[in-house]
């Protein structure tokens, strides 16, 4: 974790103001006041940083070694010592984060095919070879699109629960996409669709994202689309 010397400094005179300013003193000039907005700037950005590692790190000590840095003190680790340990900290994190990971991961794969399995038994609710499920809401009378194919289309994805993580309407209305540039789950779905057909899709995560997460799609998440296909453009 690198902080520049002027975090450094900041940090410590907002640690040093903080007794003063709850007095009520210390922020009496433009002076005081700005260095004070500093400090919260950039202990809001340390805040941040440390989000990720909470209960992991103590502040209190982290704070009164950037003290001991920005006074030119001898610190009680070597800068050999020092890295060394955050080399040995970052490893095991990231072991933590792909065991959570994991975990979470299998979690929504289980959800995933039980959601699926009972799905598949509702009426209307159709299953490809591949595990895609589709159910036709409207069935348009155009041509169906080939994977190579740039189609244009309104559409709305969600996760199980009902969270909406995209939608067509977010980016202002129907949206151009070629077929063979998204997950494969869109890719064979768009391709059953006659122009002017508008179908409801669960994608189980294997034509999703897999184990691998994208904003708020865990992993191994099974997802759910609302797509209505508006055109086939002109080559």
């Amino acid at each position: 974790m690198a902080v520049s010397a002027l975090a450094l400094a900041c940090v410590t005179s907002l640690a040093s103001a903080a007794p003063a300013a709850q007095g009520g003193q210390g922020l009496s000039t433009d002076k005081d006041k700005t260095s004070y907005a500093i400090g919260m700037q950039i202990g809001t950005g340390i805040n941040r940083s440390l989000e990720n590692v909470k209960g992991e790190v103590d502040v209190n000590v982290v704070l009164r070694a950037i003290g001991v840095v920005v006074r030119g003190e001898k610190p009680q680790m070597t800068i050999t010592e020092a890295q060394a340990q955050l080399e040995t900290f970052g490893k095991r994190m990231q072991a933590k984060q792909a065991a959570q990971a994991k975990a979470q991961g299998d979690k929504n794969l289980a959800e995933g095919t039980k959601f699926l399995t009972a799905n598949a038994k509702k009426a209307g609710v159709k299953t490809t070879a591949s595990g895609l499920q589709y159910m036709v809401v409207t069935q348009g009378k155009g041509a169906k699109p080939k994977a190579t194919d740039t189609v244009k289309v309104n559409y709305s994805g969600s996760l199980l629960d009902g969270t909406v993580f995209d939608a067509s309407a977010k980016h202002g209305g129907p949206v151009e996409m070629q077929l063979d540039g998204v997950i494969p789950g869109w890719t064979e779905g768009v391709q059953l669709m006659p122009v002017g057909s508008k179908y409801v899709f669960w994608i189980p995560a294997k034509l999703a994202y897999g184990d691998k997460s994208s904003g708020p799609i865990g992993p191994n998440a099974t997802l759910k689309f609302e797509i209505e296909l508006l055109s086939i453009a002109k080559k």
